[in-house]
């Protein structure tokens, strides 16, 4: 059984601030932009013709991502697998068993920084990388992710979600709240550790009941409100909670290294 991982859409719930197609099929001639940000856009098929790319940082789902007439999306998911091998045990998962073994890496991962994260001053895990999720935020973001896709979609619970989750930034505040997560809460590690370790053991729980005949098992509810309502399998949803693990853990020690150095 193969399960794809990318990224995910949805309609309602989806924050639209009224100009998200502001720019669609836009054209930029002799243009600066000089230190523009762009958060959760999609770029499909955008083309940049003598454009002076220095300094340029991109993250995202990529591919055919061509530069100066070469594609280099090959080259950037090697590196990235030889840098994460747990990327390749991921895309490999098809038997229960291989969703056990890859539950352990990402166990071990997150415990070991987990223990490099506290080690760090309490501060220093509230701050954030470049405008990016705290460590903290991190950890509450992986709250929500096995609230959506393990408790909602796999066990079928209605109103799973903590109120300490932090949901995609796409997703509308309003939208959140009607969840019941506060994303103005300001927790101290040692709370979204413990409620973190509440579902990581949800997770191991039900990776060690799992059966390759569960694996295919569809499952009727969405992740959460605003979700498309598409067919998911057993298999799908824990696959998309293990991907979410093994992204957010490479950001995580990603921003670590970069408040280590300071």
């Amino acid at each position: 059984m193969t399960a794809q991982y990318g990224p995910h859409r949805w309609s309602a719930g989806w924050h639209d601030d009224g100009n998200n197609a502001a720019y669609r099929k836009a054209r930029f001639t002799v243009a600066d932009l000089t230190g523009a940000r762009f958060v959760d856009c999609d770029m499909s098929k955008v083309k940049i013709v003598d454009g002076w790319l220095v300094d340029v940082d991109v993250s995202g789902h990529v591919e055919n991502l061509v530069v100066n007439g070469v594609d280099v999306t090959a080259f950037v998911a090697a590196e990235l697998d030889r840098r994460h091998p747990e990327r390749v045990r991921l895309r490999q998962m098809r038997t229960a068993d291989d969703h056990r073994a890859m539950w352990d890496v990402v166990e071990r991962l997150w415990s070991e920084t987990l223990a490099r994260a506290e080690r760090l001053p309490e501060s220093a895990l509230h701050e954030r990388v470049d405008e990016e999720w705290s460590f903290v935020e991190t950890l509450r973001h992986l709250v929500f992710i096995t609230d959506a896709w393990a408790r909602r979609t796999v066990l079928d619970e209605p109103m799973p979600y903590h109120r300490l989750g932090v949901t995609q930034t796409a997703y509308a505040p309003a939208d959140a709240a009607g969840l019941g997560i506060d994303h103005g809460a300001r927790p101290s590690l040692a709370e979204v550790v413990k409620v973190r370790a509440d579902r990581m053991a949800l997770m191991r729980g039900l990776v060690d009941d799992l059966t390759d005949e569960e694996l295919g098992r569809e499952c009727t509810r969405p992740p959460a409100p605003g979700y498309p309502a598409e067919r998911r399998t057993v298999g799908e949803c824990l696959g998309v909670v293990m991907q979410e693990e093994c992204e957010h853990h490479r950001f995580a020690i990603r921003d670590l290294r970069t408040i280590e150095a300071r």
